[in-house]
């Protein structure tokens, strides 16, 4: 099957549970070097535009079921055009190749309501794919709760950085938001659907609520005293442009989705609830709960809502919800001798970097109630996941390639610290270290940006001195370091 929109948020999460379940899946899309390395072998890229019918064809030739999941984020009549003109290639392409479905997520909305644009647009999509003669199961859903959904990430960071909000009067409209389990739940379980007509499929959670009601419990869950006055003269303009202000989110793409929320967006057709009885929908707060457990273990967790390596080298900024600092490194030594440093640092050996730093920190902790740095390590050089390393806790150990340490230290908010080691395409090692902190209010923000400068003289000259200490090593077994290759 093809699935277009695999770059996306929902097409993302969307090809690794298709190929769990054993289905053959191929990936459309415009730039397919942003794909690579980030499915498993078995899944096959194509190149190509949707604006070419030709390379659609050969794309959807031998593909019983194709995921339409592209849509644009503007407001503008331009953009509706062009998004109908997408759909239409991509159905008389479908129905060229012989596809025998074609499943599309939309959005909801009465089609008797004054709709935004956008949403719409969203409608008259599936309208065009239905027209192509291929059977197209659309399912229609409002705002999707989950980590990097642009919906929920925009209510995150106002909520959390925000004690006192002046908000517009669209935060009371009705809105049944679903989680993005439940939305993935659904787009395999149309594989698996019966219907032999074309079909709209309304999908939301237990939970109906205002936008404000879920800032609300929000900042419950997270146990933040928030307050919102709603006053009457915010227009969809302005409200962007302060959203802009507030988050990470630009205008351009923050204002489609407010004008979106003067509209109603609540289930008023049973027929999914029906059609698949095994998908059981989440309230608004376990599926908030969800989106913010970013554990190991958890299936929504952070480092399954973006690849890291696409990022730029030394990344200092902010990835859906997450403030990362990253600092790579190249080195001729192995990856293996790479992480034998990474996985010894702590306890006596401290840091290689600014342990007078890091003293003084675990002091602060200890002083603060917390663990400080007194706990040390297990072992100098065994490392296991659950083992305490001084205020750090191993979360995921792969020997060889991968630590992650959870902090354990008094924080406003959660930090994680992660080494990868990794072949570079050079023939060369590379060292990856990836500094996250998912910030816990207006504090968690603050703080994050007071400990800048620690950050720039600890963290680069860490991973500095890590790639040194793996090449000194292999100097010392007697390998060769040639020169120009050693740690940047």
């Amino acid at each position: 099957m093809l699935v277009t929109g695999a770059t996306g948020y929902i097409g993302g999460r969307l090809v690794p549970r298709l190929r769990k379940r054993g289905y053959e899946v191929r990936c459309f899309a415009r730039a397919a070097q942003r794909l690579r390395g980030r499915f498993d072998e078995g899944v096959e890229v194509f190149e190509g535009d949707v604006k070419d019918e030709a390379s659609l064809v050969r794309a959807l030739h031998g593909c019983d079921a194709a995921y339409y999941l592209i849509h644009s984020m503007s407001s503008t009549k331009a953009f509706a055009d062009t998004d109908r003109e997408a759909a239409r290639r991509f159905g008389t392409a479908a129905r060229a190749a012989g596809v025998a479905t074609i499943v599309y997520l939309g959005g909801l909305g009465n089609d008797r309501d004054p709709l935004s644009t956008h949403l719409r647009s969203r409608h008259e999509v599936g309208d065009v794919l239905r027209s192509s003669g291929v059977r197209t199961i659309e399912f229609r859903a409002a705002l999707i709760i989950g980590s990097g959904s642009i919906s929920f990430e925009m209510m995150r960071y106002l909520t959390e950085r925000l004690p006192v909000m002046i908000a517009p009067k669209w935060v009371v409209t009705r809105c049944q938001p679903i989680g993005v389990n439940n939305v993935l739940a659904y787009l395999i379980g149309a594989l698996e659907s019966r219907a032999q007509v074309n079909v709209i499929y309304e999908i939301g959670g237990t939970d109906v609520l205002s936008y404000r009601d879920m800032m609300l419990r929000y900042a419950a869950i997270r146990d933040l005293k928030r307050r919102i006055i709603i006053v009457p003269f915010f227009t969809p303009q302005l409200s962007s442009y302060w959203v802009h202000l507030i988050t990470p989110i630009s205008a351009r793409v923050a204002q489609p989705l407010i004008r979106g929320l003067y509209n109603e967006v609540v289930v008023h057709d049973s027929a999914a609830t029906r059609d698949f009885p095994q998908i059981v929908p989440s309230g608004f707060d376990d599926a908030v709960r969800k989106a913010l457990n970013r554990g190991a273990d958890a299936e929504t967790a952070w480092f399954d809502a973006f690849d890291l390596h696409a990022l730029p080298t030394d990344f200092a900024g902010v990835k859906e919800g997450m403030l990362i600092d990253m600092r790579v490194r190249n080195t001729s030594a192995s990856p293996e001798r790479v992480a034998a440093v990474f996985s010894s640092l702590g306890g006596r050996r401290g840091w290689l970097s600014g342990d007078a730093l890091w003293q003084l920190r675990g002091w602060l902790d200890r002083v603060a109630g917390g663990v400080g740095l007194r706990r040390g390590r297990r072992s100098p050089s065994e490392l296991r996941a659950g083992d305490a390393v001084d205020f750090w806790r191993v979360e995921a150990y792969e020997p060889g390639r991968l630590l992650r340490l959870r902090a354990e230290m008094k924080l406003p908010g959660r930090a994680w610290l992660q080494f990868e080691a990794e072949h570079s395409e050079s023939g060369t090692a590379t060292l990856r270290q990836t500094a996250f902190f998912e910030p816990r209010g207006l504090m968690g923000f603050l703080y994050w940006y007071g400990v800048a400068l620690f950050h720039e003289w600890v963290f680069g000259r860490m991973a500095t001195r890590i790639v040194r200490e793996a090449e000194k090593d292999a100097r010392s077994a007697g390998a060769s370091i040639p020169e120009g290759t050693k740690g940047m």
